[in-house]
């Protein structure tokens, strides 16, 4: 950290070296001059010497920060910032990143760091919002942003978004999963669609259970299988820290494992979701995600007036935002069930109180 020192007048100044020039002397030769740049505090005090340090600090990091990615374009400076993170980043986040790198917002991947504006940053995402979801351009730009907190810290993105969507949930009724249960017994699906709609358990949180996951009837929700860059299905640990979890089955859910040994389903999630589809159509029932278990398996606990923290806790999710954006529906057999109890009621009210003078 450059040092301040205190001038005859009382002020400190502060010195960062800047770059060197070329002079040329009398006789030819050249001579190497070393400038600086100088920071200065007029406040006698300890404060003042603060303040000029910091002050050169400042100015210096955004000088080396400057000097290193004079030549390095966005699309190269995602690819250190990815290489850097490789240990750290699950795969699925890795191959969404090199996703973003080689197919969004490929108008400004190619201009070097300290040329790229505002502007132009706008400009890609307006293009990216005729073709991609609002939800795929803000994490486009999401990527973007990181990677330039890091080279620029001082740009700061004032970048206008495509208007959110309000997610079409569809939520299985209670007949659909009575009818899918029938269907499906004593076959490969039977035992992930229970983990699904009774857990509720993510696909790759199924296929990557063990059966030294499980303890009675309790399993803990400790891995998942991902697919990595290279197209590889492989074990991690669970998407988020709240996805880290104790689930209490029921005895005709836990009956179903007794007696596994080693991964409880053999399956992987493009095995699961390309058979559920399959399963859907032969049994007539319409076709709706094997992720839509969660929804039904969410939304039932809710009907029944379980507190929000306990769904997300047996649900692995970290913060009730998801749960208010998405999970929060009555199923449409409870929803008529409850509008007839209401409508029963007012009907009541109206022939006993309002028709009595």
């Amino acid at each position: 950290m450059p040092t301040a020192r205190k001038l005859p007048s009382g002020s400190w100044r502060c010195q960062v070296y800047s770059h060197t020039e070329d002079i040329v002397q009398s006789d030819g030769t050249i001579k190497k001059k070393r400038v600086y740049k100088s920071f200065t505090s007029d406040i006698p005090t300890n404060k003042g010497k603060r303040l000029a340090e910091q002050a050169a600090s400042s100015w210096a990091a955004e000088k080396e920060s400057a000097n290193r990615i004079d030549d390095i374009t966005l699309g190269e400076g995602i690819d250190r910032y990815v290489k850097a993170r490789e240990s750290i980043l699950s795969p699925r986040t890795i191959t969404d990143y090199k996703r973003i790198r080689n197919k969004e917002l490929q108008s400004i991947m190619g201009i070097k760091i300290p040329l790229i504006t505002q502007e132009e940053i706008q400009g890609a995402v307006n293009v990216d919002a005729q073709t991609r979801s609002p939800k795929t351009v803000r994490n486009s730009h999401g990527l973007v942003s990181a990677v330039l907190s890091i080279y620029r810290p001082n740009f700061a993105l004032k970048t206008t978004f495509p208007q959110k969507v309000r997610p079409d949930i569809y939520v299985p009724s209670e007949t659909e999963i009575k009818a899918l249960l029938a269907f499906v017994v004593n076959t490969d699906m039977e035992l992930p669609i229970l983990l699904a709609a009774f857990g509720p358990m993510r696909r790759g949180e199924i296929c990557a259970l063990e059966s030294k996951d499980i303890s009675g009837n309790i399993v803990h929700v400790c891995k998942n299988m991902v697919i990595n860059s290279d197209r590889q299905w492989v074990i991690k640990s669970p998407k988020s820290y709240a996805g880290d979890r104790y689930i209490d089955y029921p005895d005709f859910v836990s009956d179903k494992w007794k007696g596994i040994e080693g991964r409880i389903v053999k399956l992987s999630p493009n095995d699961i979701t390309r058979t559920f589809k399959q399963i859907l159509k032969d049994a007539g029932l319409t076709h709706f995600r094997f992720h839509d278990l969660r929804h039904y398996s969410a939304s039932i606990q809710h009907a029944l007036g379980i507190p929000d923290s306990y769904i997300m806790q047996r649900g692995g999710w970290g913060n009730d935002g998801t749960l208010k954006e998405v999970y929060r529906h009555t199923i449409s057999d409870r929803s008529k069930e409850m509008n007839t109890l209401a409508n029963n009621y007012f009907s009541s009210l109206c022939n006993t109180k309002c028709n009595t003078k």
